[in-house]
Protein backbone atom coordinates (compact mmCIF):
# COMPACT_ATOMS: atom_id res chain seq x y z
CA UNK A 1 0.00 0.00 0.00
CA UNK A 2 1.44 3.50 -1.11
CA UNK A 3 1.56 6.29 1.70
CA UNK A 4 0.41 9.80 0.16
CA UNK A 5 3.46 12.41 0.49
CA UNK A 6 1.27 15.33 0.22
CA UNK A 7 -1.26 14.63 2.58
CA UNK A 8 1.56 13.60 4.64
CA UNK A 9 3.06 16.90 4.48
CA UNK A 10 -0.19 18.29 4.87
CA UNK A 11 -0.40 16.63 8.22
CA UNK A 12 3.07 18.26 9.44
CA UNK A 13 1.35 21.61 9.04
CA UNK A 14 -2.06 20.92 10.62
CA UNK A 15 -0.89 18.41 13.75
CA UNK A 16 1.47 20.09 15.10
CA UNK A 17 0.67 24.03 15.59
CA UNK A 18 -0.33 22.78 19.19
CA UNK A 19 2.85 21.27 20.36
CA UNK A 20 5.54 22.54 21.77
CA UNK A 21 6.16 25.24 24.89
CA UNK A 22 7.05 28.82 23.58
CA UNK A 23 10.44 30.20 24.92
CA UNK A 24 10.64 34.10 25.94
CA UNK A 25 13.93 35.01 25.82
CA UNK A 26 15.27 35.82 21.45
CA UNK A 27 18.01 33.19 20.11
CA UNK A 28 19.01 32.26 16.91
CA UNK A 29 19.60 28.38 16.05
CA UNK A 30 21.15 26.29 13.98
CA UNK A 31 20.14 22.40 13.70
CA UNK A 32 22.41 20.29 11.89
CA UNK A 33 20.76 17.13 10.53
CA UNK A 34 21.44 14.01 8.78
CA UNK A 35 19.45 11.29 6.42
CA UNK A 36 19.98 7.66 6.92
CA UNK A 37 17.59 6.36 4.92
CA UNK A 38 14.74 6.90 1.47
CA UNK A 39 12.56 9.03 3.09
CA UNK A 40 11.37 12.62 2.31
CA UNK A 41 12.83 13.08 5.42
CA UNK A 42 14.55 16.88 4.53
CA UNK A 43 10.68 17.96 3.59
CA UNK A 44 9.40 16.66 6.51
CA UNK A 45 12.50 18.26 8.87
CA UNK A 46 12.09 21.81 6.93
CA UNK A 47 8.21 21.46 7.80
CA UNK A 48 8.59 20.58 11.10
CA UNK A 49 11.13 23.16 11.87
CA UNK A 50 8.95 26.00 9.82
CA UNK A 51 6.15 25.41 11.99
CA UNK A 52 8.46 25.83 15.77
CA UNK A 53 9.55 29.41 14.22
CA UNK A 54 5.78 30.20 13.30
CA UNK A 55 5.14 29.34 17.04
CA UNK A 56 8.07 31.21 18.38
CA UNK A 57 8.58 34.28 16.33
CA UNK A 58 10.95 35.88 18.58
CA UNK A 59 13.20 33.47 17.98
CA UNK A 60 15.17 32.22 14.16
CA UNK A 61 16.10 29.04 13.50
CA UNK A 62 17.85 27.73 9.99
CA UNK A 63 17.88 23.67 9.44
CA UNK A 64 20.75 22.29 7.48
CA UNK A 65 21.02 19.34 5.97
CA UNK A 66 24.45 17.92 6.74
CA UNK A 67 24.79 14.75 4.76
CA UNK A 68 24.70 11.25 6.19
CA UNK A 69 25.22 10.49 9.70
CA UNK A 70 29.07 10.00 9.22
CA UNK A 71 29.47 13.53 7.41
CA UNK A 72 26.66 15.37 10.02
CA UNK A 73 28.80 14.43 13.02
CA UNK A 74 31.97 15.23 11.41
CA UNK A 75 30.58 18.75 10.26
CA UNK A 76 29.21 19.12 13.80
CA UNK A 77 32.59 18.61 15.40
CA UNK A 78 34.64 20.85 13.29
CA UNK A 79 32.28 23.40 13.14
CA UNK A 80 32.44 22.76 17.54
CA UNK A 81 35.90 22.68 17.50
CA UNK A 82 36.39 26.04 15.36
CA UNK A 83 34.20 27.47 18.30
CA UNK A 84 30.89 28.26 16.40
CA UNK A 85 28.80 25.47 16.78
CA UNK A 86 25.19 24.69 16.00
CA UNK A 87 23.03 25.51 18.57
CA UNK A 88 21.31 22.00 18.55
CA UNK A 89 21.80 18.95 16.48
CA UNK A 90 20.87 15.06 15.08
CA UNK A 91 23.70 12.78 15.38
CA UNK A 92 24.02 9.18 15.80
CA UNK A 93 22.86 8.00 19.27
CA UNK A 94 26.04 5.81 19.66
CA UNK A 95 28.24 8.89 18.89
CA UNK A 96 27.63 9.99 22.76
CA UNK A 97 31.08 8.82 23.55
CA UNK A 98 32.82 10.75 21.01
CA UNK A 99 30.89 13.79 21.74
CA UNK A 100 31.67 13.87 25.48
CA UNK A 101 35.07 12.84 25.04
CA UNK A 102 35.28 15.59 22.64
CA UNK A 103 33.57 17.93 25.16
CA UNK A 104 31.34 19.87 22.79
CA UNK A 105 27.93 18.84 24.28
CA UNK A 106 25.87 19.64 27.06
CA UNK A 107 23.89 17.26 29.45
CA UNK A 108 20.06 17.96 28.14
CA UNK A 109 19.39 16.94 31.91
CA UNK A 110 21.86 20.06 33.27
CA UNK A 111 19.18 21.93 31.14
CA UNK A 112 15.66 20.07 31.85
CA UNK A 113 15.38 20.77 35.07
CA UNK A 114 12.22 21.19 36.18
CA UNK A 115 9.39 18.13 37.48
CA UNK A 116 8.09 19.05 33.82
CA UNK A 117 11.30 18.71 32.19
CA UNK A 118 11.84 15.28 34.21
CA UNK A 119 8.69 13.81 33.40
CA UNK A 120 8.84 14.82 29.65
CA UNK A 121 12.89 12.94 29.91
CA UNK A 122 10.84 10.14 31.14
CA UNK A 123 8.25 9.67 28.75
CA UNK A 124 10.31 7.88 25.96
CA UNK A 125 10.39 3.88 25.62
CA UNK A 126 13.57 3.06 27.71
CA UNK A 127 15.72 0.90 24.87
CA UNK A 128 15.88 4.34 23.38
CA UNK A 129 17.12 5.75 25.99
CA UNK A 130 20.03 3.69 26.92
CA UNK A 131 22.40 5.34 24.96
CA UNK A 132 21.28 9.09 25.55
CA UNK A 133 23.08 8.72 29.54
CA UNK A 134 26.34 8.54 30.12
CA UNK A 135 27.18 8.57 34.15
CA UNK A 136 24.37 9.24 35.42
CA UNK A 137 23.55 12.12 33.16
CA UNK A 138 21.15 12.41 30.04
CA UNK A 139 22.87 13.87 27.14
CA UNK A 140 20.76 13.50 24.56
CA UNK A 141 16.93 12.80 23.59
CA UNK A 142 15.72 10.05 21.37
CA UNK A 143 14.41 11.32 17.62
CA UNK A 144 14.80 9.23 14.62
CA UNK A 145 15.32 5.97 16.30
CA UNK A 146 14.98 2.53 14.48
CA UNK A 147 15.73 -1.40 14.54
CA UNK A 148 16.49 -2.81 11.10
CA UNK A 149 13.22 -5.64 10.13
CA UNK A 150 13.77 -8.40 7.64
CA UNK A 151 11.20 -7.22 4.22
CA UNK A 152 10.20 -9.94 1.71
CA UNK A 153 8.66 -9.96 -1.03
CA UNK A 154 4.80 -12.08 -0.40
CA UNK A 155 4.21 -12.17 -4.18
CA UNK A 156 7.51 -13.82 -4.32
CA UNK A 157 6.75 -16.21 -1.60
CA UNK A 158 3.54 -17.05 -3.62
CA UNK A 159 5.38 -17.81 -6.16
CA UNK A 160 7.50 -20.55 -4.46
CA UNK A 161 4.82 -22.17 -2.63
CA UNK A 162 5.37 -20.31 0.58
CA UNK A 163 2.93 -19.16 3.35
CA UNK A 164 2.81 -15.34 2.45
CA UNK A 165 2.13 -14.26 6.14
CA UNK A 166 4.73 -16.69 7.71
CA UNK A 167 8.25 -15.06 6.98
CA UNK A 168 11.15 -16.85 8.36
CA UNK A 169 11.77 -16.73 12.33
CA UNK A 170 15.39 -18.96 12.61
CA UNK A 171 18.49 -18.91 10.54
CA UNK A 172 17.87 -22.40 9.45
CA UNK A 173 14.45 -21.01 8.35
CA UNK A 174 15.98 -18.36 6.73
CA UNK A 175 17.93 -20.83 4.43
CA UNK A 176 15.64 -22.90 3.55
CA UNK A 177 13.17 -20.53 2.66
CA UNK A 178 15.60 -18.86 1.11
CA UNK A 179 16.93 -21.77 -1.39
CA UNK A 180 13.26 -21.60 -2.52
CA UNK A 181 12.96 -18.40 -3.25
CA UNK A 182 16.07 -17.99 -5.59
CA UNK A 183 15.55 -18.06 -9.51
CA UNK A 184 18.01 -18.85 -12.16
CA UNK A 185 17.49 -18.24 -15.97
CA UNK A 186 18.38 -21.08 -18.50
CA UNK A 187 22.16 -20.31 -18.63
CA UNK A 188 21.52 -21.03 -14.73
CA UNK A 189 22.82 -17.21 -14.03
CA UNK A 190 20.58 -15.97 -10.74
CA UNK A 191 18.22 -13.41 -11.49
CA UNK A 192 17.04 -13.03 -8.21
CA UNK A 193 18.46 -13.97 -4.67
CA UNK A 194 16.40 -15.47 -1.80
CA UNK A 195 17.79 -12.61 0.64
CA UNK A 196 20.31 -9.71 0.92
CA UNK A 197 21.97 -8.90 4.25
CA UNK A 198 24.08 -5.50 3.37
CA UNK A 199 27.72 -6.28 5.19
CA UNK A 200 30.04 -3.61 3.87
CA UNK A 201 30.52 -0.26 6.09
CA UNK A 202 29.00 0.81 8.68
CA UNK A 203 25.50 -0.01 7.64
CA UNK A 204 27.19 -3.95 7.58
CA UNK A 205 28.50 -3.79 10.99
CA UNK A 206 25.23 -2.24 12.59
CA UNK A 207 23.13 -5.77 11.40
CA UNK A 208 26.08 -7.63 12.31
CA UNK A 209 24.98 -6.66 15.69
CA UNK A 210 21.82 -7.75 15.16
CA UNK A 211 22.80 -11.43 14.34
CA UNK A 212 25.71 -11.70 17.58
CA UNK A 213 22.39 -10.35 19.80
CA UNK A 214 20.45 -13.10 18.25
CA UNK A 215 23.07 -15.23 19.35
CA UNK A 216 22.50 -14.09 23.41
CA UNK A 217 25.55 -11.79 23.50
CA UNK A 218 26.69 -7.91 22.49
CA UNK A 219 29.17 -6.26 20.66
CA UNK A 220 29.78 -3.57 23.24
CA UNK A 221 28.86 -2.98 26.82
CA UNK A 222 27.41 0.36 27.96
CA UNK A 223 30.73 1.71 29.77
CA UNK A 224 31.88 2.62 26.31
CA UNK A 225 34.98 0.78 27.10
CA UNK A 226 34.61 -2.56 25.69
CA UNK A 227 34.49 -4.26 22.66
CA UNK A 228 33.43 -8.07 22.17
CA UNK A 229 34.53 -8.78 19.01
CA UNK A 230 36.37 -11.98 20.01
CA UNK A 231 33.01 -13.78 21.36
CA UNK A 232 31.33 -17.32 20.08
CA UNK A 233 28.06 -15.77 19.10
CA UNK A 234 30.02 -13.22 17.05
CA UNK A 235 32.42 -16.03 15.01
CA UNK A 236 28.57 -17.82 14.70
CA UNK A 237 27.36 -14.62 12.94
CA UNK A 238 30.06 -14.23 10.41
CA UNK A 239 29.98 -18.48 9.39
CA UNK A 240 26.09 -17.44 9.24
CA UNK A 241 26.99 -15.46 6.61
CA UNK A 242 29.17 -17.48 4.78
CA UNK A 243 26.64 -20.07 4.73
CA UNK A 244 24.32 -18.03 2.90
CA UNK A 245 26.46 -17.71 0.28
CA UNK A 246 27.52 -21.09 0.36
CA UNK A 247 24.57 -22.17 0.30
CA UNK A 248 23.60 -19.93 -3.14
CA UNK A 249 20.83 -18.35 -1.15
CA UNK A 250 22.24 -14.78 -0.80
CA UNK A 251 25.00 -13.29 -3.27
CA UNK A 252 28.63 -14.18 -2.00
CA UNK A 253 31.09 -11.41 -1.04
CA UNK A 254 30.44 -7.47 -0.11
CA UNK A 255 26.90 -6.14 0.04
CA UNK A 256 26.03 -2.43 -0.57
CA UNK A 257 23.42 -0.76 2.12
CA UNK A 258 22.38 1.72 -0.40
CA UNK A 259 21.79 -0.75 -3.27
CA UNK A 260 20.07 -2.90 -1.37
CA UNK A 261 15.95 -1.48 -1.06
CA UNK A 262 16.74 -0.67 -4.84
CA UNK A 263 17.63 -4.33 -5.91
CA UNK A 264 14.35 -5.24 -3.12
CA UNK A 265 12.10 -3.05 -5.35
CA UNK A 266 13.28 -4.19 -9.02
CA UNK A 267 13.13 -8.34 -7.79
CA UNK A 268 16.46 -8.81 -7.53
CA UNK A 269 16.14 -10.27 -4.16
CA UNK A 270 13.04 -11.48 -2.75
CA UNK A 271 13.85 -10.26 0.82
CA UNK A 272 16.22 -7.86 2.78
CA UNK A 273 16.92 -6.73 6.06
CA UNK A 274 17.40 -2.75 6.53
CA UNK A 275 16.07 -0.27 8.55
CA UNK A 276 12.34 0.21 9.49
CA UNK A 277 13.28 3.99 8.26
CA UNK A 278 12.68 2.67 4.66
CA UNK A 279 8.93 2.00 5.42
CA UNK A 280 8.11 4.78 3.83
CA UNK A 281 10.15 4.56 0.61
CA UNK A 282 9.41 0.51 0.25
CA UNK A 283 5.42 1.43 0.61
CA UNK A 284 5.64 4.24 -1.87
CA UNK A 285 7.84 2.39 -4.58
CA UNK A 286 7.22 -1.34 -4.36
CA UNK A 287 4.56 -2.60 -7.46
CA UNK A 288 4.49 -5.99 -5.01
CA UNK A 289 2.28 -6.89 -2.36
CA UNK A 290 5.12 -6.66 0.90
CA UNK A 291 5.33 -7.95 4.27
CA UNK A 292 7.65 -7.20 7.20
CA UNK A 293 8.29 -9.45 9.94
CA UNK A 294 11.16 -9.56 13.04
CA UNK A 295 14.98 -10.16 11.84
CA UNK A 296 15.39 -14.27 11.62
CA UNK A 297 17.57 -15.33 14.73
CA UNK A 298 20.59 -17.63 15.47
CA UNK A 299 18.72 -18.78 19.19
CA UNK A 300 16.20 -16.11 19.08
CA UNK A 301 14.76 -12.94 17.96
CA UNK A 302 17.00 -10.30 17.92
CA UNK A 303 18.50 -6.41 16.62
CA UNK A 304 20.69 -3.87 17.30
CA UNK A 305 18.74 0.03 17.69
CA UNK A 306 19.89 2.49 15.87
CA UNK A 307 19.29 6.11 14.71
CA UNK A 308 19.45 9.36 15.80
CA UNK A 309 18.98 11.64 19.26
CA UNK A 310 19.20 15.30 19.55
CA UNK A 311 22.38 16.75 21.22
CA UNK A 312 22.57 20.73 22.46
CA UNK A 313 26.01 22.06 22.39
CA UNK A 314 28.39 23.94 24.43
CA UNK A 315 30.05 27.30 23.41
CA UNK A 316 26.17 28.76 23.12
CA UNK A 317 23.97 31.01 25.38
CA UNK A 318 21.98 30.20 28.18
CA UNK A 319 18.81 31.70 25.62
CA UNK A 320 20.19 29.53 22.88
CA UNK A 321 19.63 26.61 24.79
CA UNK A 322 16.68 27.69 26.30
CA UNK A 323 15.52 28.07 23.06
CA UNK A 324 17.10 24.66 21.75
CA UNK A 325 15.20 22.66 24.38
CA UNK A 326 12.35 24.51 23.84
CA UNK A 327 12.49 23.40 19.86
CA UNK A 328 13.68 19.80 21.01
CA UNK A 329 10.67 19.40 22.52
CA UNK A 330 8.59 20.53 20.18
CA UNK A 331 10.02 18.37 17.79
CA UNK A 332 9.51 14.94 19.98
CA UNK A 333 6.18 16.16 20.96
CA UNK A 334 3.93 13.06 20.67
CA UNK A 335 2.37 15.11 17.90
CA UNK A 336 5.13 15.79 15.76
CA UNK A 337 6.69 12.09 16.76
CA UNK A 338 3.55 10.53 15.37
CA UNK A 339 4.65 12.86 12.01
CA UNK A 340 7.98 12.15 11.45
CA UNK A 341 7.13 8.44 12.16
CA UNK A 342 4.25 8.19 9.72
CA UNK A 343 6.85 10.66 6.44
CA UNK A 344 9.83 7.96 7.63
CA UNK A 345 9.00 4.67 8.44
CA UNK A 346 11.32 5.73 11.87
CA UNK A 347 9.72 4.18 15.26
CA UNK A 348 8.25 6.86 17.46
CA UNK A 349 10.71 7.02 20.49
CA UNK A 350 7.60 7.94 23.02
CA UNK A 351 4.44 5.33 23.65
CA UNK A 352 1.78 8.18 23.86
CA UNK A 353 2.71 9.38 20.19
CA UNK A 354 1.06 5.86 19.14
CA UNK A 355 -1.56 7.00 20.72
CA UNK A 356 -2.19 10.09 18.30
CA UNK A 357 -5.15 9.73 15.68
CA UNK A 358 -3.37 10.01 13.11
CA UNK A 359 -0.96 7.44 14.06
CA UNK A 360 -3.41 4.50 14.87
CA UNK A 361 -4.43 5.76 10.97
CA UNK A 362 -1.37 4.87 9.85
CA UNK A 363 -0.97 1.70 11.70
CA UNK A 364 -4.18 0.32 10.30
CA UNK A 365 -2.93 1.40 6.94
CA UNK A 366 0.19 0.48 7.41
CA UNK A 367 0.37 -2.31 9.73
CA UNK A 368 3.96 -3.06 8.76
CA UNK A 369 5.22 -0.01 10.93
CA UNK A 370 4.17 -1.73 14.48
CA UNK A 371 7.11 -4.25 13.72
CA UNK A 372 9.99 -2.51 14.95
CA UNK A 373 8.19 -1.58 17.54
CA UNK A 374 7.11 -5.16 18.78
CA UNK A 375 10.50 -6.74 18.00
CA UNK A 376 11.99 -3.37 20.59
CA UNK A 377 11.85 -6.07 23.41
CA UNK A 378 14.12 -8.00 21.60
CA UNK A 379 16.57 -5.21 20.60
CA UNK A 380 19.74 -4.05 22.05
CA UNK A 381 22.01 -1.21 22.40
CA UNK A 382 24.09 -0.62 18.98
CA UNK A 383 27.60 -0.87 19.29
CA UNK A 384 29.26 2.15 20.72
CA UNK A 385 32.33 2.82 22.40
CA UNK A 386 34.79 5.88 22.85
CA UNK A 387 36.76 6.14 19.60
CA UNK A 388 34.30 4.97 17.76
CA UNK A 389 34.82 5.49 14.27
CA UNK A 390 38.50 3.78 14.57
CA UNK A 391 37.22 0.57 16.69
CA UNK A 392 34.21 0.41 14.27
CA UNK A 393 36.55 0.29 11.36
CA UNK A 394 38.03 -2.56 12.89
CA UNK A 395 34.94 -4.71 12.79
CA UNK A 396 34.28 -3.76 9.66
CA UNK A 397 37.41 -4.65 8.13
CA UNK A 398 37.03 -8.19 10.13
CA UNK A 399 33.82 -9.00 8.63
CA UNK A 400 34.76 -7.73 5.15
CA UNK A 401 38.36 -9.59 4.92
CA UNK A 402 35.89 -12.54 5.74
CA UNK A 403 33.56 -12.11 2.89
CA UNK A 404 36.04 -11.51 0.36
CA UNK A 405 37.77 -14.92 1.39
CA UNK A 406 40.93 -13.45 2.31
CA UNK A 407 40.60 -14.32 6.01
CA UNK A 408 38.85 -17.01 8.19
CA UNK A 409 36.10 -15.50 10.88
CA UNK A 410 38.18 -17.16 14.00
CA UNK A 411 41.18 -14.96 13.10
CA UNK A 412 39.80 -12.14 11.42
CA UNK A 413 37.75 -11.38 15.06
CA UNK A 414 40.77 -11.96 17.01
CA UNK A 415 42.67 -9.61 15.54
CA UNK A 416 39.90 -7.24 15.81
CA UNK A 417 39.81 -7.49 19.16
CA UNK A 418 43.50 -7.11 19.95
CA UNK A 419 43.43 -3.57 18.08
CA UNK A 420 40.47 -2.89 19.88
CA UNK A 421 41.49 -3.50 22.91
CA UNK A 422 44.54 -1.62 22.18
CA UNK A 423 42.97 1.31 21.87
CA UNK A 424 40.04 1.04 24.72
CA UNK A 425 42.66 -0.23 27.61
CA UNK A 426 43.14 3.49 27.97
CA UNK A 427 39.74 4.64 28.83
CA UNK A 428 39.12 1.20 31.73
Amino acid sequence: MKLNRTSTLQAVMGAMLGAGVASVQAADLEFYFPVGVNAPAVATIEALTNAWAAKNPQHTVKAVYAGNYEETTTKALTAAQAGDPPQVAVLLAIDIFTLVEEDVIVPISDIATSAEDKAWMSSFYPSFMKDATFEGKTYAIPFQRSTPVFYYNKDAFREAGLDPDSPPKSWAEMIEVGKKLVVKDANGNVTRWGTRIPTLGLGGAWLFGGLVVSKGDVLSTDTGTEARFDTPAAKASLDFLLQLAAEGVMQPGGISWGDTPKAFLERQTASMWTSTGNLAFVSENAEFDWGVGFLPGGDGPGAPIGGGNFYIFKGTTDEERAAALDFIKFMTSPENAAVWAIATGYVAPRPDAWEMPEMKAYVQRLPQALVALEQLPHAEREFAVFQRAKVTQYLVDAIESVLAGSAEPAAALAAAQKKADEVLKEYR
